[in-house]
């Protein structure tokens, strides 16, 4: 099929972005209409489970992606009560094995980096700032995008990628504010040098303490260490960015192990995010609209898979966009088939992993430890073939580790 208007994607995000790049290399043309003035990404770092190279791989980013991240040699687990080890999951050669790709880590500015580039390379591909997508109109064989000045933007199909607040979902599924969680999450970035040299890990770290926990590991070539650390107090509004002071910061840790607590003295220029995210739903889909990464399925952040979940997303639509010669018709319910149980799991099980894994007290906290200590490595890499490995999440579907490596 001849296309003769552009796929619109609101939202140039690592989702969206990844979308017009995977569209781009399966010969689609794609306008990105993104809000903000400028292209860009804020946060410290992301962590890439093997899907998310499955995924760079065939939207073509791959060699740049690995070029650019650090490779971890475990996942390693500590009670930040008694500072003694839980679990370690190695992340070698038996690892890369078993899931066909590594287990690394990464700048989020960079990554989205990687993305803008290969974008603003591809002549398919037209970014357009300043221009936030509010409404939509469907006629016949295309889609309109009303921007937020009243211009009107005629595509062959609307993506929304515009993230946890995204107006497109808003006037397709309308169901309100995104559910506030009342964990307060704060980030830093530690020089090297300045992190406590006997906890320079390369790992990434979770230390899991009653109702709060602290994630580390280095980034950007180890110049850097990215902290993150969490704590329920109860915050009633979404926040996003909020600079804080050291000593709000330390409030909510007063009560775990002088070691950990030592990683977040060293902390600096924190700022503030209090954490959101949606219900699983079953509608994605408006005709020749439907939505995709977090305007789809925001989710917690405890699985650390937002991000991966968006890429997956834009191997997936580009995919069935392909094999459907084009036709919206046909791609968006393949695409709904192969992505809404799978993203529905992980939304799910990443609140369940924050309440039952992160932060349990007492005898809660000790069960944990004793069932996660049980599990060898190889028990490990099974309970997490379902995410890393492409397990069929569709009665009937292929894997999506094969759509991935197919695409």
């Amino acid at each position: 099929m001849t296309q003769t208007l552009p796929v619109l994607i609101a939202g140039g995000g690592i989702g969206g972005l990844a979308t017009a790049i995977g569209l781009a290399h399966r010969g689609f043309r794609s306008l990105v209409l993104e809000k903000a003035p400028v292209l860009g990404e804020i946060g410290a770092g992301i962590q890439l489970g093997p899907n998310a190279f499955h995924a760079f791989d065939a939207l073509g980013v791959g060699d740049v992606a690995r070029n650019m991240a650090v490779y971890i040699d475990s996942l390693r687990m500590m009670d930040a009560i008694s500072a003694e080890e839980v679990c370690r999951i190695p992340l070698g050669d038996e690892f890369r094995s078993r899931f066909g790709n590594p287990y690394a880590v990464i700048h989020r500015g960079d990554l989205f980096g990687v993305f803008l580039k290969a974008c603003q390379d591809h002549p398919l591909v037209e970014l357009r700032t300043s221009a936030e997508v509010t409404d939509y109109e469907q006629e016949g064989a295309s889609v309109t995008a009303i921007l937020a000045g009243g211009e009107r933007v005629r595509g062959h199909m609307l993506i929304g990628a515009d993230g946890l607040w995204s107006n497109v979902r808003r006037r397709l599924v309308n169901d309100g504010a995104p559910r506030v969680s009342g964990h307060t999450t704060y980030r830093s970035v530690i020089p090297t040098d300045a992190m406590p040299e006997d906890l320079r890990w390369n790992a990434a770290t979770l230390w899991a303490g009653p109702k709060c926990h602290l994630v580390h590991y280095p980034l950007s070539g180890w110049k850097v260490f990215n902290l993150v650390v969490t704590y329920h107090n109860d915050a009633p509004e979404p926040v996003a960015g909020l600079p804080v002071t050291h000593e709000e910061v330390m409030r909510g840790f007063t009560h775990i192990h002088p070691q950990a607590q030592k990683i977040i003295q060293h902390g600096q220029n924190w700022k503030l995010w209090v954490l959101c995210d949606r219900d699983p739903v079953a509608t994605w889909q408006e005709g020749r609209v439907v939505l995709l990464g977090d305007a789809a399925h925001p989710m917690m952040q405890y699985f650390a898979q937002g991000a991966c979940m968006a890429m997956e997303d834009a191997v997936c639509i580009a995919a069935e966009l392909d094999a459907a010669s084009g036709d919206p018709a046909r791609a968006i319910p393949a695409y709904l088939a192969r992505r809404q149980m799978r993203t529905a799991r992980v939304q799910l099980q990443s609140r369940w992993i924050g309440e039952n894994i992160y932060h349990p007290a007492g005898a809660h906290a000790a069960l944990r430890n004793t069932l996660m200590r049980a599990k060898s490595p190889a028990d490990w890499y099974d309970t997490l073939e379902w995410l890393y490995g492409g397990q069929q999440f569709n009665a009937g579907e292929q894997s999506l580790a094969h759509t991935l490596r197919a695409a």
